[in-house]
């Protein structure tokens, strides 16, 4: 039973695989079809559109095809495509995006991703894929239907004969829908994934992008700690040594009034330490060099404003920048649960599987997360993205949020 289960399962992404792998063929059959029909000839004004179709949605009938590999494998094949470059308003009123003049954004914007999508080699890469895919995927996940065709044809005959021969094609069909389908995951694994040079070119991209957002972090970093030590220690300390020159003047003349500024000073000390702790704490939390991660996480999931709970596989060390970014993102986290999704409970979860470490943190708020560009959970994976980590957020509408954080560690 488990077999026939297989079986199906393996005849039904057979079918897909030769659903999209046929789009293209079958885009130019119906133009050859109408050209001749309208008589036109085969090489009339369909196979113009058929052309011009076939460019258009080479992108998104890769992007299936990916889909299904991920679906069925969890391989998942990047796309490489190149971003368009944002254009620039000038003094002038036109805009200017590093190709040309427009009078208004739109058309500045429609003009630069023309430009982008055609020079990009991954147009090429898309188009050369869904003239290969036919006859290689396609044509291997072709087998069980066209069997199953056969077996239905030959079994609605009355003469013995093709009946058995439709008997066979029905085994073949039963027998080849499990493994018709497994020809897809390496052919786009080999025909769509970006070449060294564009991987390459990527990695630059990012790397240059991570290196601006490092950038702005340390600066904005540093000017919360001025802006806190201004407004919070320093301001105390500038008070506690007044108080202590008004004491030094009160000694002989008012003691009970020196012994009350002395007492003032003393809590304004405590104050002064209490608020330094937590300055560094911000920076880099002590109980987190000490301990490790999963004694600093415990500490901060008591100190949260939710319920939370956390579960790790014994104590693990890494290296502390390694550390430092996961801590801060799990606190980036549960901030965000209690502050927007309006959450009550929280689960976190660290463990390693093989070279990496997974962090995964649940909360039963009211959903709705979704990384916009510049937002918290996109600076989140743009400091994970530092050490090769990535994190994917599920967030449906009425929760639960579940957030998990990938990172290598090996």
């Amino acid at each position: 039973m488990r077999w026939l289960t297989g079986a199906w399962a393996g005849f039904a992404r057979a079918c897909a695989v030769l659903g999209v792998s046929l789009l293209v063929p079958a885009l130019w059959a119906v133009a050859v079809a109408l050209g001749l029909w309208w008589g036109g000839g085969m090489w009339g004004v369909g196979p113009f559109w058929a052309a011009f179709l076939t460019v258009a949605l080479s992108r998104r009938i890769c992007g299936w095809f990916r889909n299904l590999v991920a679906r069925w494998t969890g391989m998942e094949i990047p796309g490489g495509y190149r971003e368009a470059a944002p254009v620039t308003r000038l003094s002038t009123g036109y805009w200017w995006n590093g190709h040309s003049y427009e009078r208004n954004r739109r058309d500045a914007e429609r003009d630069q991703r023309w430009r982008t999508w055609v020079r990009d080699p991954a147009t090429w890469r898309d188009l050369r894929f869904v003239a290969i895919v036919p006859f290689t995927a396609g044509l291997a996940a072709a087998v069980p239907p066209a069997a199953l065709a056969a077996a239905v044809a030959g079994l609605l005959q009355p003469s013995p004969l093709p009946r058995a021969a439709g008997v066979l094609a029905a085994v073949v069909a039963v027998a080849t829908s499990p493994y018709a389908w497994r020809a897809a995951p390496p052919v786009a694994a080999r025909f769509l994934r970006p070449s060294p040079a564009m991987a390459l070119a990527g990695r630059v991209e990012e790397l240059t992008a991570q290196r601006a957002d490092t950038t702005v972090a340390q600066a904005a970093e540093i000017r919360r700690i001025e802006r806190d030590l201004h407004d919070g220690a320093q301001a105390r300390l500038v008070a506690l040594g007044i108080s202590l020159v008004t004491v030094e003047k009160l000694m002989q003349s008012d003691p009970d009034r020196a012994r009350a500024l002395l007492r003032e000073a003393r809590a304004g000390a405590a104050s002064s330490l209490t608020e330094l702790r937590e300055l560094v704490q911000g920076i880099n939390p002590p109980v987190l060099s000490e301990r490790g991660l999963v004694d600093a996480v415990r500490a901060l999931a008591l100190d949260s404003p939710l319920e939370a709970s956390v579960s790790a596989e014994g104590r693990l060390r890494l290296d502390p920048p390694i550390e430092s970014a996961v801590y801060f993102g799990i606190a980036e986290l549960l901030t965000n649960a209690a502050k927007h999704a309006h959450a009550t409970r929280a689960r976190i979860s660290i463990a390693r599987a093989d070279t990496d470490l997974v962090v995964e943190v649940e909360d039963d708020g009211r959903g709705g997360a979704v990384p916009r560009a510049g937002g918290g959970l996109d600076g989140l994976r743009r400091r994970l993205a530092v050490f090769d980590g990535a994190l994917e957020v599920t967030s449906p509408a009425g929760g639960p949020t579940r957030a998990r954080m990938v990172v290598p560690c090996a």
